[in-house]
């Protein structure tokens, strides 16, 4: 008889998606952007506050990608992974509920604040990703991911729910008006992230190194270790190749996810209606994340992931010619069926390429890609807008991103038996 793959552990390790997830959904996909724009970038030209957005989501990913890997292999090698979870989720918490406080026009505060959230945000995922196979055997990666990402979105959703009829009807909140509501937003969702981090720390129990490291010494160990991984990292070869594979089509997610409410707005769509599509995407990506994990168990996560990057690609495009509202939500629906899919299937495919005992600093390079990845997107969205004056333009350029991702992707095949490639 199988042992049943939802215990405790994996259901408070899923939890934590279901935390940071009111981050991603509330202030990084949609009350964040259309507050820079409209409150903190008052006043300033469509094209220059995209540039700017761009440049802000950009910088603090580069903070964290940068510390990363070596993050990673300090953890592995003093068994800290669920401090250092806790840590991160500490200062990411505390900087979102300290966007209440910055007041209008001051788009410089602002940038700085969600930077810091940001990294915050990153370096939570680092180490819970870090901690799947903590809490889930290889068979049980694809199920096991996927249940978390499907958390995240109805979590993230639901708490994006409440804020959104905040700023539609204000006054039955006791709320001055949608810009109050905007701002409560921020101190809701860092309260959101820390209850819920709670059942994670209390019921994941990491595997520990045999001998634990105190924090300095675990430091240099996991430097020294980082630079021995370096120089060997030609020995796995499938690993380098999704990597590469993984930086550039989870660009195109993450830069969709960031600026697809501004590419909204620059075309004239009113706020509501985008949060709105925000929702959709949300609540259709709850049931598809499962049903994501399902079909990677049975046609094998790199395949699921090749089909999500397809839809991704032909979505790019069709966003390029959109003129009305239903054609946003159109495409909300269809970002819904394979966003956490792809996130889900990518987190549980690496994890099988993994060597044993690396997994904080393997998956420090996994997040440092995805980092790398969250600095090249909207960066080159930005400026591509600003060069042509064209936000079109700037949205088409993600379609490089989601090609190349699945050519470097074509090249990375699991080996080994019980891996499906």
């Amino acid at each position: 008889m199988k042992r049943a793959w939802l215990t405790r552990p994996v259901f408070g390790w899923a939890l934590y998606d279901w935390a940071n997830s009111a981050f991603a959904t509330t202030v990084m996909a949609g009350f964040f952007p259309v507050f820079f724009k409209q409150f903190w970038s008052a006043g300033t030209e469509a094209a220059v506050s995209t540039f700017r957005l761009g440049l802000v989501s950009g910088l603090g990913s580069l903070a964290i990608a940068l510390a990363a890997p070596f993050l990673g292999a300090m953890a592995d090698r003093g068994g800290t992974r669920l401090k250092l979870l806790a840590f991160f989720t500490v200062i990411g918490a505390a900087a979102t509920a300290g966007l209440y406080l910055v007041g209008r026009g001051d788009w410089v505060s602002a940038a700085v604040v969600y930077s810091l959230a940001g990294i915050g945000f990153w370096g939570g995922v680092i180490f819970n990703d870090a901690l799947l196979v903590d809490v889930a055997d290889p068979p049980r990666y694809d199920l096991v991911s996927a249940f978390g990402y499907s958390l995240g979105y109805a979590g993230g959703g639901l708490l994006l729910l409440v804020n959104a009829a905040m700023v539609a009807n204000p006054a039955r909140f006791g709320l001055a008006g949608p810009a109050e509501a905007v701002r409560l937003a921020f101190p809701m969702v860092a309260a959101w992230w820390l209850l819920f981090t709670v059942p994670c720390l209390l019921w994941v129990r990491e595997e520990k190194p045999a001998r634990p490291l105190a924090a300095l010494e675990a430091a240099r160990a996991g430097w020294r270790e980082l630079r021995a991984t370096i120089a060997e990292v030609r020995k796995y070869r499938p690993l380098v190749w999704f990597l590469l594979a993984y930086w550039l089509y989870i660009d195109g997610v993450n830069t969709v996810i960031k600026m697809a409410v501004d590419y909204g707005l620059s075309l004239g769509f009113p706020q509501q209606s985008l949060i709105a599509a925000l929702l959709i995407t949300q609540f259709v990506g709850f049931p598809a994340a499962l049903a994501f994990g399902w079909l990677g168990d049975r046609i094998g996560a790199r395949n699921g992931i090749f089909l999500a990057i397809a839809v991704y690609a032909a979505a790019t495009a069709a966003a390029y010619g959109m003129s009305e509202i239903r054609h946003f939500y159109g495409l909300a629906v269809v970002i819904g069926l394979v966003q956490g899919g792809i996130q889900s299937l990518s987190r549980s495919y690496y994890a099988s390429l993994m060597p044993e005992g690396k997994q904080g600093e393997f998956f420090g390079f996994y997040n440092m890609m995805g980092k790398f990845a969250a600095v090249l997107g909207p960066t080159m969205v930005g400026i591509t807008a600003l060069v042509t004056g064209d936000t079109r333009i700037g949205i088409l350029s993600i379609m490089i991103l989601f090609i190349a991702g699945a050519a470097l992707l074509a090249r990375a095949r699991a080996q080994g038996a019980g891996v499906k490639p």
